[in-house]
């Protein structure tokens, strides 16, 4: 069955708006997109969907999240401005009180939220990835979901690398079309040297996708560039020694064969002209986050040197624990706005612009996951992974560009409808797929428990 959905504006991304434009959609496909005039008389006997003032955009694709984490929304302000301490108190809440079933609710109650905001497609880490690929399947989302592996042990990087392969051996038995499983060693200063290359090689042996935090915090470049601060502290208190290597972190990730995989890096916020090159050579793909960057006090990324030197850059939110919301067009604005402080304020011409953030959380991400040709784009032959955003608000209204009134104008609340290979997920304010009231009463019980 071929549906027609027409709006005011149709954004391909990979090709010009299209005012009074359509899409047709047959099965999991988009065959045709064009003006509604030339798509009507294409297709005369289908089914249409009017969507009025309207734009519909590829879905939006979150490049970097944690789903299981999202019951700790607000959970972790006091210890904001310690991000040890705030990675401790995340570690032992999760450990200690919440069940493999809590980590399915938040995973899927973070899915319902995504999925309300025009989000298709995620690249999520998770310690409990089972987890998170059973919330992604139950919600209708498509995904990698990246199984976390942890050891800054060096003694025992044998036995966690044997772990995480039968975690992996699990998880492809659970593979869908939609959702995939990758592996992601978790961190330059929780992840051991030999860990980290015999990860590597098993990702590339396997054709696994590979998802890392990498220069995210100047604790993390001070541990392997000089060998102190408090993730050195952290180690020497385990009674692990550490003889720092004396490069940056994104230097020391390619050194011990992390960027042969072409992973997917999250953050990048503390790298040079040099790193980025090497990003550039490796063929590596970068999850930018500049809302948790901030929030956090990171720092944040060189998201206009990445895209000008062709990085493949998406998108991503982080944790609802450090952002604290799921909203890709707020990020997108976010991205775009901190973008244009300091240096490339004085060259005008060299500013991001509304058209390139929306490609970097659309294309963009398809292309830092290796989706390209399937998702990011409305075109014919892609996967009907499309988003409709309202643009007759009080907000948005008048609206000149559709772009930009997307990008500076809208938000998530602004989202009308979801579709994720063809099946409408979210439509007339309601998740289609799910519980969402039993989602939210439980959601409300593990928040008890975390409390406690």
């Amino acid at each position: 069955m071929i549906t027609l959905y027409c709006a005011r504006w149709v954004l391909p991304i990979s090709s010009p708006a299209i005012a009074d434009g359509a899409i047709a959609v047959e099965d999991q496909r988009i065959i045709s997109v064009a003006g509604r005039v030339v798509l009507a008389k294409q297709f005369p006997h289908v089914t249409v969907r009017d969507l009025g003032e309207s734009a519909i955009i590829p879905g939006l694709i979150n490049t970097h999240s944690h789903l299981e984490l999202t019951a700790m929304r607000g959970f972790l302000e006091n210890e904001e401005t310690d991000f040890f301490a705030w990675l401790k108190k995340l570690t032992m809440a999760r450990l200690e009180r919440m069940t493999s079933e809590d980590l399915r609710v938040s995973a899927a109650w973070g899915a319902c939220e995504a999925v309300r905001s025009g989000v298709t497609c995620f690249a999520d880490a998770s310690d409990s990835a089972g987890e998170s690929m059973s919330a992604l399947r139950d919600v209708g989302l498509r995904g990698i979901v990246f199984q976390e592996s942890f050891g800054p042990d060096p003694r025992l990087a044998k036995e966690n690398f044997e772990k995480l392969k039968t975690k992996v051996a699990r998880l492809r038995e659970h593979e869908t079309n939609l959702v995939k499983c990758g592996v992601s060693p978790h961190a330059p200063y929780t992840v051991c040297a030999p860990q980290l290359r015999m990860i590597s090689k098993f990702a590339l042996d396997e054709g696994l996708p590979v998802m890392m935090h990498a220069a995210e915090t100047t604790m993390e470049v001070s541990l392997i560039r000089d060998g102190c601060g408090p993730f050195a502290d952290g180690l020497r208190n385990r009674g692990l020694e550490w003889q720092a290597p004396g490069v940056s972190p994104i230097q020391y990730l390619n050194d011990h064969g992390v960027l042969q995989t072409r992973p997917l890096l999250a953050h990048c916020i503390h790298v040079d002209d040099a790193d980025i090159e090497t990003l550039k050579q490796t063929e590596t793909r970068v999850a930018h986050c500049p809302k948790s960057n901030s929030k956090l006090g990171h720092g944040m990324a060189p998201f206009r040197k990445l895209l000008q030197k062709g990085i493949d850059v998406g998108l991503g939110s982080e944790s609802v624990a450090s952002n604290n919301t799921c909203d890709l067009l707020e990020e997108a604005r976010f991205a775009l706005l901190i973008s244009r402080l300091g240096s490339a304020a004085s060259h005008p011409a060299r500013l991001i612009t509304a058209d390139e953030v929306l490609r970097t959380a659309t294309l963009g991400g398809a292309r830092a996951l290796g989706l390209e040709g399937q998702v990011g784009e409305l075109r014919e032959g892609c996967q009907a992974d499309f988003a409709v955003i309202s643009l007759d608000g009080a907000h948005q209204l008048p609206s000149y560009n559709p772009a930009t009134t997307l990008i500076f104008s809208s938000s998530a609340r602004d989202v009308t409808l979801t579709v994720v290979a063809g099946r409408e997920v979210f439509r007339d304010r309601s998740v289609n797929t799910v519980d969402e009231q039993r989602l939210r009463a439980r959601m409300n019980e593990i928040v008890e428990k975390l409390k406690g």
